[in-house]
């Protein structure tokens, strides 16, 4: 089973930067599409920006021109760097993916907290 991990959560001041990491292990997998989610407290998940393989990316009006997507085919991980942060930024990030692995399905990290609070 291919596994999702995300790393770089955290505490922020509004205003504030973090960089969220999301690296795919396994073996004899592919990855299509990547991208992150979040979800706060008493909301639904939405989606925050998706990468494809070729480097299209796509994002929600909330983020744009403050967070970048991108990743390294390479090392089979996914990046959000996240600038200019607002309180209203606080969720729980969590990775998303298309794998193929015997068959395709679609693969969720664990999550990481990010808390943007003075």
């Amino acid at each position: 089973q291919v596994q999702l991990v995300e790393s770089g959560g955290g505490l922020v001041q509004p205003g504030g930067s973090l960089r969220l990491s999301c690296a795919a292990s396994g073996s004899l997998f592919s990855i299509n599409a990547m991208g992150w989610y979040r979800q706060a407290p008493g909301k639904a998940r939405e989606l925050v920006a998706r990468i494809t393989r070729g480097g299209n990316t796509n994002y929600a009006d909330s983020v744009k021109g403050r967070f970048t997507i991108s990743r390294d085919n390479a090392k089979n991980t996914v990046y959000l760097q996240m600038n200019s942060l607002k309180p209203e930024d606080t969720a729980v990030y969590y990775c998303n993916a298309d794998i193929f692995d015997k068959r395709w399905y679609n693969g969720w990290g664990q999550g990481t907290q990010v808390t943007v609070s003075s």
